[in-house]
């Protein structure tokens, strides 16, 4: 890590335990306005739950979920703990390569802890190749350092990359690590594959946005293991090049985010498959801090489906700006 990026990373732990958070007052009309969209949403079984903040993302979630697609969704104020918006985040879902930060978590570990199993230098073998996402199959290069392949998985989740780690960490390990954090319902499943047979995962990964939002908001408190741990994981995805989805909203640059920009303070993944949309990540502002957590199954038999769902994340992107000026 970088001085430049550990400065950012630790800005943002230390905004997220420190700054005063000012309560919204942007809460009065609350109730009523939660019964009259559980009037508009049956199917969700606990009932969703919105701020007035989040109106217009729970207008467009709600315009999906009646069209066939699956939403779930979370929101949390960091600091306070309030549930600023939640749409079925406590069911697990597909959630593609949001699953490799639970890899990440567990590298990282071994790392802060100086263990010889997260050191060296790691070649990529037939075995490993997949043609996913990611840079390193495109490049020369046989064998990196483990720090530098989980740099690879933060910024473009990379595909590669992620079958080494997980031949020298251990699938097993990575599972272990989440039941200790108290991960119930988000899950790494597999490795990466090109194509699922009959014996193997039917996803990559699984998560409850419920879950995730809660993951990220201890990471940004530096409580996932330890304040180490947090920052080389927070580090890490702060190289994420995908904006694409909820943090379309934010303005910022896709390649270079890692310091704030207009007081904005981003770090966040995300996750793309056949018919799923996935993102989780913090959005520090100059007032508060939000964690959240969006994911999107649908019937992605046109371009217009797709669209729509990305127009939807981008709308609650917009309430999540909102609320952290």
């Amino acid at each position: 890590m970088n001085s430049r990026d550990c400065a950012s990373q630790v800005a943002l732990a230390d905004k997220v335990r420190n700054e005063r958070i000012t309560v919204s007052t942007r809460r009065d009309n609350r109730r009523e306005n939660e019964g009259e969209s559980r009037g508009r949403r049956t199917s969700t079984p606990e009932g969703p739950k919105a701020t007035e903040a989040f109106r217009r993302g729970f207008a467009a979630l709600t315009e999906l979920a009646i069209s066939g697609v699956q939403v779930t969704a979370s929101a949390i104020e960091i600091g306070s703990g309030d549930v600023l918006f939640s749409v079925d985040d406590h069911l697990p879902v597909p959630t593609a390569e949001i699953g490799e930060v639970m890899l990440l978590i567990e590298v990282a570990a071994r790392l802060s802890a100086g263990e010889p199993s997260a050191e060296g230098i790691l070649n990529r073998t037939a075995a490993d190749t997949v043609s996913g996402t990611g840079l390193w199959q495109h490049l020369q290069v046989p064998a990196l350092p483990t720090s530098d392949l989980a740099a690879l998985v933060g910024a473009t989740s990379d595909s590669l990359a992620t079958n080494v780690l997980l031949r020298r960490i251990g699938l097993d390990s990575v599972r272990a690590r989440g039941e200790s954090l108290g991960l119930r319902r988000t899950l790494l499943l597999d490795i990466v594959r090109d194509r699922r047979g009959p014996d193997d995962a039917p996803q990559l990964s699984v998560g409850s946005a419920r879950e995730l939002a809660d993951l990220f908001a201890r990471l940004a408190s530096g409580e996932i293991v330890d304040e180490e741990t947090s920052r080389l994981v927070l580090d890490w995805l702060s190289y994420n090049s995908d904006l694409s989805m909820v943090a379309s909203a934010f303005g910022l640059d896709p390649h270079a985010h890692q310091n704030t920009d207009h007081g904005l303070l981003l770090v966040n993944t995300t996750g793309t498959d056949r018919g799923v949309r996935a993102e989780v990540g913090v959005l520090s502002g100059p007032r508060v801090a939000v964690a959240y957590a969006v994911t999107m199954r649908f019937n992605d038999s046109s371009l217009s489906a797709r669209l729509g769902v990305l127009e939807g994340m981008r709308t609650f992107g917009r309430d999540v700006l909102e609320h952290v000026f």
